[in-house]
Parts: structure tokens; C-alpha cells; sequence
């Protein structure tokens, strides 16, 4: 193996540890509290595992968290009225609605109706215009943990050659415009399905994203010598192991820097909606972000 290993849990231990100073000095300075309310709908065990782990980081930086589990049955209008009584709880700075929904409920006018100043799962539409136009309010947070690992390893964005594969609105999208922002200044190429000959655009990387959710789909002959390789999917093989995109073992004789999964991405999705959490808090009162 040739490629260095882009280490997303340490890092996020480095990133929560900052966060959870920013939150005393904010307590010390101004008597805030950042406050983030998670609603999950229903008994999935995957959600109720990610909602556990958000509230426990929540916790360890010391920030206010709030979980409301409705029951699997629960209908539109009582998960949005939810949704409109967390947005006048002035001790309320982030709100995320656990997704997937069930098939009885309509994520997109829920995730509508919850407060630009409070959109820490950036999900409402409002938030992804806002970042498209260039001026944005919250970074989705797997694509934000992305842009952190990036640049932990030093990786220069501006005037690099960046392949994602996928374009989902969680990181697909939300990550092509977040590197062409100025001062990232990266040229895109957003690949999906229907790509004409993929392993071919893949080769043109300085850095390859996979964010596809379909397991060894990235194989080292669609890695360019050198380039990092950042794994952004999720699943579960037959027995229950977890892997990414990317064939790892293969593709890491190739790449110059690749994430493992788990231990990758996934780490930073939970750290950077705490980030956002924080920079609402301060922005809701007015105080500038850090």
C-alpha cells in the first residue's frame, strides 16, 4: 500500500476539541448555549444510530441537545407543526429532521419550512441557492467534512482538476458547488450514471470524489498515479461489513492519499454539523463567526 491514509476520525477529534473551546468561551463571554434539536420519525435502527451519535457529540462539546422521536405513524401536519414549534424556541440554534422519512411523509416541504438561520443539515432550498449564487450560509456537512479533510492533508483545491462521482443534493451537488467557491477555485466535473466512459473522466483527477453509495465501484485502472481519492459512500456487504466506492486495498497501491471507510468521511458529517450548530448560534445573535 502507497497511498497515505487520510485519517477522518483523528481528525474530527481535533475538530470537536476546538469546538467544544468555542462553545466554553461563547458560554463564558456571552452566557450562549448552542442548542440543536434532532426529530426522528419512526423506529429505523440506522437513524436511531446516527441520531444517538449527534446527540453524544452534542453533549461532549458541551451543547445544548434536544432529541423528539415521534412515532412511525406520525402525519404530515404533526411533523410540521414539529417543525414550526422548534423554530420559535429561541434555545433551538440547529435543527435537522432525521432522514430517511417514512414513505407516508414528504421530506421536501418539511425541510422548506425550517428556518434559513437554523438549517444546520443545509436541506432547505433556500440554503442551496444561497450557496450556488456564491454566497453561502451553511455547508451541507458531509461535503464540509470533505472540504476539511482536504484541507487538513494540505491538498490544494485552486486550479485542481476534481471528479465527483454523484449527484446527490446531500453531497454531489452541494460539494461541486462548495469547490468552486473563490478561494477554492477548483474545476468540477460532476459524474453520475450516465457519464460517457467514466473510467476515463475519473483518470483525469487531481482529486477523486465517490459518493455513489454502490460498493467497489471506483477500481484502481479509474485512478490517475498519485491523485487522492476521497470515499463519501456507505454499505453494507453481506455480512455486514461496512465499505465505501472505492476497491481501498487496490486503489490505494495507485492513489497518493485515500480515506478509508469507515473511518473516513463519515466521522466529520457528525463534527461539521456541530461547526454549523455553533456559527448559528453566533450568528443568530449577531456576533460574528470565527
Amino acid at each position: 500500500m502507497s497511498a497515505t491514509i487520510l485519517d477522518g476520525k483523528a481528525l474530527a477529534q481535533r475538530v470537536r476539541a476546538r469546538i467544544a473551546d468555542d462553545v466554553g468561551r461563547l458560554k463564558a463571554e456571552h452566557d450562549v448555549t448552542p442548542g440543536l434539536a434532532a426529530v426522528l420519525v419512526g423506529e429505523d435502527p440506522a437513524s436511531q444510530v446516527y441520531v444517538g451519535m449527534k446527540h453524544r457529540a452534542c453533549e461532549a462539546a458541551g451543547m445544548l441537545s434536544r432529541q423528539i422521536e415521534l412515532p412511525a405513524d406520525t402525519s404530515q401536519e404533526a411533523l410540521e407543526t414539529t417543525v414550526r414549534e422548534l423554530n420559535d424556541d429561541e434555545a433551538i440554534d440547529g435543527i435537522l429532521v432525521q432522514l430517511p422519512l417514512p414513505d407516508h411523509l414528504d421530506p421536501q416541504p418539511v425541510q422548506e419550512l425550517i428556518q434559513p438561520d437554523k438549517d444546520v443539515d443545509a436541506l432547505n432550498p433556500y440554503t442551496a441557492g444561497r450557496l450556488a449564487v456564491g454566497d453561502p450560509t451553511f455547508f451541507s456537512c458531509t461535503p464540509y467534512g470533505v472540504l476539511e479533510i482536504l484541507a487538513d492533508a494540505g491538498v490544494e483545491t485552486a486550479g485542481a482538476e476534481v471528479v465527483i462521482v454523484g449527484r446527490s443534493n446531500l453531497v454531489g451537488r452541494p460539494l461541486s458547488n462548495m469547490l468552486t467557491l473563490k478561494g477554492r477555485d477548483a474545476t468540477v466535473t460532476l459524474a453520475h450514471s450516465r457519464t460517457r466512459d467514466l473510467a476515463e473522466v475519473c483518470r483525469r483527477a487531481d482529486v477523486l470524489v465517490a459518493a455513489v453509495g454502490s460498493a467497489g465501484l471506483v477500481t484502481a485502472d479509474m485512478v490517475r498515479e498519485g491523485a487522492v481519492v476521497i470515499d463519501v459512500g456507505t454499505n453494507r456487504t453481506e455480512d455486514g461489513k461496512l465499505t465505501g466506492d472505492v476497491d481501498f486495498d487496490a486503489v490505494a497501491e495507485v492513489a497518493g492519499a485515500i480515506t478509508p471507510v469507515p473511518g473516513g468521511v463519515g466521522p466529520m458529517t457528525v463534527t461539521m454539523l456541530l461547526q454549523n450548530t455553533l456559527e448559528a448560534a453566533r450568528v443568530r445573535r449577531g456576533l460574528p463567526r470565527r
